[in-house]
């Protein structure tokens, strides 16, 4: 599981300047923006709201923040209109890349992808190209900087609330679960008191790229850090074996 970086790109958020967290904010905005279009202002009653809300405060978002995006979001003036567009393409060494977008413009957001793939040596490609080396998943992490947390129990509760697997990494557990029941994990989990850094839908690659050039690899990490600074881009997912 180490090797889908998840976890590195998350401890770099955690460790962000505020220009940066401010990045982070926009996107979970644009997600809360869809989610209430979607099911209404109430996360009583629309589950993809509540998950929203969940990966807002995971992000540190303060409360008047999030309450400010519902109001805007529900409000009739509102006239943001966002898609959901996910792209596909080989970064350099073929490495697959899977970016999941919101954008209320695809001719920008796929023009700057495409700038983005050319620019470090890869290429954007066609829906389908790479996907199949993936495989869709829950996938949670549990706070433990301190690595303190007791890994039998950990597993009990984890299984108890419907995971399909669970692994101690560095300075957290990674639980892993059938895509629907993400939500029901999660809300498990934290009943239980646990700390979840992050909760959402992830592609699990099922193989892994190494790029032994020290040139070549620079451009891969070019290519994720200008994907993840770009507002349109929510989620990048590869399968670079990174050392």
């Amino acid at each position: 599981m180490s090797g889908h970086s998840k976890w590195n790109n998350i401890k770099r958020k955690k460790g962000a300047s505020d220009a940066a967290r401010a990045k982070v904010f926009t996107k979970v905005a644009r997600e809360i923006s869809v989610a209430v279009k979607e099911g209404g202002p109430d996360p009583a009653s629309n589950g993809k709201l509540r998950d929203c809300i969940a990966k807002a405060k995971a992000c540190n978002m303060p409360n008047d923040n999030i309450d400010r995006c519902i109001k805007k979001a529900a409000g009739s003036d509102n006239k943001d209109s966002y898609e959901e567009i996910v792209y596909e393409g080989y970064g350099p060494c073929g490495v697959a890349v899977i970016v999941e977008t919101l954008t209320d413009n695809r001719n920008r957001t796929a023009g700057d992808l495409r700038h983005y793939f050319d620019k470090c040596g890869g290429n954007l490609g066609q829906n389908g190209c790479v996907s199949f080396l993936f495989s869709q998943s829950g996938l949670l992490l549990i706070d433990n900087p301190d690595e303190e947390l007791d890994e039998e129990k950990v597993m009990e509760d984890c299984f108890d609330v419907g995971a399909a697997d669970v692994n101690f990494e560095e300075e957290c557990v990674e639980v892993l679960c059938a895509t629907a029941d993400l939500r029901a994990v999660r809300e498990g989990l934290e009943a239980k008191g646990y700390t979840l850094t992050s909760a959402e839908a992830a592609y699990i690659p099922a193989t892994y790229t190494a790029i032994p050039d020290q040139e070549q690899a620079d451009k891969m990490a070019k290519l994720l850090e200008l994907l993840e600074d770009n507002d349109d881009v929510q989620s990048v997912w590869h399968n670079w074996d990174e050392p």
